[in-house]
């Protein structure tokens, strides 16, 4: 899910709307609305005049090409490169400052618009104003951009030299892709190699330490503003700040009191619908453990939702809010740790906190209740959020502490988009209401998903492994009574597996804690145990007799108490059966981990299959297909297999001519969950078929990016390749291959043959790399591809395959090939973006199928590939 600060244009749902987003001790947002907004009302809103020495905002008309660099040692040392645009200042904060060595690339986060008095500020900010610090002017000079500057701008790929007095020579400024909660711009500043470039030596900003208006020193101008003597009183100095340091006095309802020792948390009622209205906002709901820190001088602690300290088990977390420097804070938040695509994964943390993992760490702040002397319980959560942001706004993006942004009001697109880009949900919460405890009307989830946790009353051995659990038998607490909701038999990785036999097996007992007794097949090779654990299930709803469907294990609750656990959801909304397919079905060895990384189980990817199946069928049923099998797991030994073997259930999976040669295929879902009973973990259905096998009716173009190629390339290398087609009169659909790259797949009319089918595919591939040979190549060897994209044409030859879509793939994380609409490939980070475990949320909340229309679309390629000869 992307965010989006207010100085972009709005792409997602999830842009700033600064009209409803109240500076603290500020105007109403009515008084916003009555005049023309200015780019400079974001420097504004951030200062008060009467406090900093720095210039107030005025917009110039001169269209000048000035720069400077300021040398900025606020709560963090760094340096903030301005370029003159339209009257003001474009800023970035360069974490690390500039570096002279090529393709040495240094993150530069987007700020707010300066005004050009800006150019020679130097001073002192005030400590408790934003920005707080010395600052002086390290570098200035002109800036000379190459192309539009405007255009480059906003495309987020800035070409320009420098003509500094210690910065000189060509640059790139090249924007990031957001992640789902970020709330800055991320770019990258680069130096290009020239005469003024290094390849050796010390950076430039340890050697050149100075101003270039006076001469000073940070520290020099620090001891002359009589602010902080040297960098070694820094911390005592923040310590013994006043109430003044931020503007909490100003707030409503901010009221003096003393920090207190634990405060129960606010918790979110599960809703099935997100509300909307101007009265509410909504943020991303996060997947990991629900954190409160408590700041009291030098020392943090970090309590679980019923005040258990865990501060030791995420000390790296605790470090990082000291560095905040706040005399005295209650931050409530949530602690995760998030994958490359920026989603947060409970079962990730997990594993992470058992190897001792702590680099992923990440605490998203989501209230304050409490600042420098003051309760803020009791004013509204807009105005307690916007003090949290000031408070939080020096600390570098990506860092191991963040501010959870939100929108307001368009509760139902949030959902939608969380659901499409495999997020777990959102959380809806009342922005004018004082901080609640308990569970109540004032927030609500809604989620993609459904899950909560659940209490353990028994396990069965694993199949496979010794000492090792296969299932959990699972219960849920109804007015004081354990009621039994069925079991879970995947999600457990190996070393989880081992764990939890370890860790239940020491609470074994000799009866069943149900109070009801349970039938001969739910008690079936049952070891029961005190109901003293808690874990976290993802299901797919309920059977009709009040059992789980398709449950899938998360992790366990070490923070929550079992006698707690109520069902959360509706019993009428989510109740239906399992598929007749998925009950007939022979699964041998049901609880064999298939993907180790996940403990994604044989009958865990037959459940998926099952869920899927209107999805699916249609792409591989009455094909050709070639199987990989990999009959112990990802990890293990797999083989490709094209030919029936010994054992084949030829009712499900026949055995087909084709030519002189044999093939594999299935005609319905029975035949789908025979091949994952015989380990098959990908499907490469032929670009023809059955009935007219000789005549292809797709052609795949496989955009695989060579080592250097970023994401945003393969992105628009799909767009090049559809643009391309596009000119030729044909329509073409894009899937994530489960891998780095991305399928642009050409459906067609069945009337002509392989060969002409691969000639033409293989005719686009090299026109597209003869136009730009930086680019692209259609060479399979590795040598070529070396920062450039191959496109491969070489999947439409007879008998060469490609994987099909919604088909898993044998890789870390059970990633799944997954067909997407071209409008979300902006949105998307990866080509393995969708996986097993969050797919369904998407589908569920697809408005159509992104591949509709790829079915009924004829469109002739005989006389275009004739033309191409």
């Amino acid at each position: 899910m992307q965010k989006v600060n207010s100085t972009q244009k709005p792409k997602t749902v999830l842009k700033r709307r600064d009209s409803k987003r109240v500076p603290v001790g500020r105007a109403s947002p009515q008084s916003h609305k009555t005049r023309q907004k200015s780019p400079l009302d974001a420097y504004d809103a951030k200062r008060d005049f009467s406090v900093t020495s720095e210039p107030r905002a005025n917009r110039a008309k001169a269209k000048g090409n000035r720069f400077v660099v300021q040398k900025h040692d606020a709560r963090r040392l760094h340096f903030d490169l301005r370029l003159e645009l339209d009257g003001v200042l474009k800023s970035w904060a360069v974490t690390r400052g500039p570096s002279l060595v090529p393709g040495e690339k240094r993150l530069s986060i987007h700020t707010e618009d300066h005004p050009l008095e800006y150019l020679t500020f130097e001073g002192v900010i005030p400590a408790g104003q934003y920005g707080g610090g010395t600052m002086i002017v390290w570098d200035e000079g002109r800036w000379i951009p190459e192309g539009d500057p405007r255009e480059g701008y906003a495309t987020g790929r800035l070409t320009f030299a420098l003509e500094g007095k210690r910065l000189k020579g060509r640059w790139r400024l090249v924007r990031t892709r957001p992640k789902p909660r970020d709330t800055k711009e991320q770019w990258l500043l680069l130096k290009s190699d020239d005469e003024h470039a290094r390849h050796d030596g010390p950076e430039i900003v340890d050697t050149e330490t100075t101003s270039v208006l006076t001469g000073n020193t940070i520290e020099e101008l620090t001891q002359g503003g009589q602010v902080r003597a040297d960098h070694r009183a820094r911390a005592k100095v923040a310590a013994t700040r006043s109430t003044t340091t931020l503007p909490s006095a100003k707030i409503a309802g901010a009221k003096k009191g003393v920090l207190p020792p634990f405060v129960e948390p606010s918790l979110a009622k599960l809703v099935e619908n997100a509300p909307t209205g101007p009265d509410w906002l909504h943020e991303i709901k996060f997947d990991g453990y629900r954190l409160q820190a408590r700041v009291d001088g030098g020392k943090v602690r970090l309590l679980t939702r019923k005040g258990l300290d865990w501060t030791a088990k995420f000390q790296p977390v605790a470090d990082a809010l000291k560095e905040l420097r706040l005399p005295s804070a209650l931050i409530d938040g949530e602690v995760v740790v998030e994958d490359e695509s920026g989603v947060s994964s409970f079962s990730a943390l997990q594993q992470d906190l058992k190897a001792g993992r702590s680099d992923r760490l990440a605490f998203y702040a989501f209230d304050l209740l409490y600042l420098d002397g003051q309760d803020m319980r009791k004013a509204s959560l807009l105005d307690r959020k916007s003090l949290l942001q000031l408070a939080l706004d020096d600390l570098p993006a990506g860092g191991a502490i963040r501010f959870s942004d939100h929108i307001v009001d368009d509760g139902d697109s949030l959902i939608r988009h969380a659901c499409r880009m495999g997020l777990e949900g959102i959380v809806s919460k009342r922005s004018d209401l004082p901080y609640r405890s308990g569970r109540g009307d004032h927030w609500l989830k809604s989620k993609c998903t459904q899950r909560q946790e659940f209490v353990i009353a028994g396990y069965v051995p694993s199949t496979t492994s010794r000492k090792a659990i296969g299932s959990l038998v699972l219960g849920l607490y109804d007015n004081g009574k354990l009621l039994h909701v069925g079991r879970v038999g995947t999600g457990f990785t190996a070393p989880m597996a081992r764990a939890l036999w370890d860790d239940i097996g020491a609470i074994e007992s000799p009866a069943a804690p149900f109070p009801v007794r349970l039938s001969a097949d739910a008690r079936r090779g049952v070891r029961w145990v005190r109901p003293e654990r808690v874990v976290e299930i993802e299901y797919r709803g309920w059977t009709h007799d009040g059992l789980l469907r398709h449950a899938a294990f998360k992790g366990l609750r070490d923070d929550k108490d079992a006698r707690d656990v109520v069902r959360e959801d509706a019993p009428a909304e989510t109740s239906c059966e399992r598929s007749p397919a998925l009950g007939t079905a022979r699964l041998t060895h049901p609880d064999r981990v298939l993907w180790e990384d996940d403990g994604l189980t044989k009958l865990g990817l037959a459940e998926f299959y099952a869920e899927i199946e209107e999805w699916i069928l249609p792409h591989i049923v009455g094909r050709p297909l070639s199987l990989l099998r990999c009959p112990s797991g990802s990890q293990k030994e797999c083989f490709f297999q094209k030919h029936g073997w010994a054992g084949l259930d030829e009712d499900l999976v026949q055995r087909v001519r084709v030519g002189d040669d044999e093939a594999l295929a299935i005609r319905d879902l029975r035949g789908l969950l025979a091949l994952v009973q015989a380990g098959v973990l990908e499907i490469h259905p032929w670009g023809s078929t059955l009935t007219s096998v000789e005549k292809p009716d797709r052609i795949t173009f496989d955009l695989d990016p060579g080592d250097g190629v970023g994401w945003d390339d393969v992105v628009q290398g799909a767009q090049d390749v559809r643009e391309r087609l596009k000119a030729m009169g044909l329509e073409s659909f894009v899937k994530t291959t489960g891998g780095k790259g991305l399928h642009v797949v050409l459906p067609i009319k069945p009337s002509i043959d392989w060969n002409a089918a691969k000639s033409f595919a293989q005719t686009v591939a090299l026109a597209m790399a003869k136009d730009s040979p930086d680019r692209y190549t259609a060479t399979l060897a590795k040598t070529a591809r070396m920062g450039r994209i191959f496109i491969d044409y070489l999947h439409n030859g007879r008998g060469a395959t490609a994987v099909a879509a919604y088909s898993t793939r044998a890789r870390s994380g059970a990633p799944v090939s997954t067909p997407v609409e071209w409008s979300e490939l902006s949105s998307l980070r990866s080509g393995h973006q969708y996986r097993v475990l969050n797919l369904l949320g998407r589908l569920e909340h697809l408005r159509r199928d992104p591949w509709s229309d790829i079915i009924g679309l004829s469109q002739r390629l005989d006389g275009i590939a004739r033309r191409r000869r």
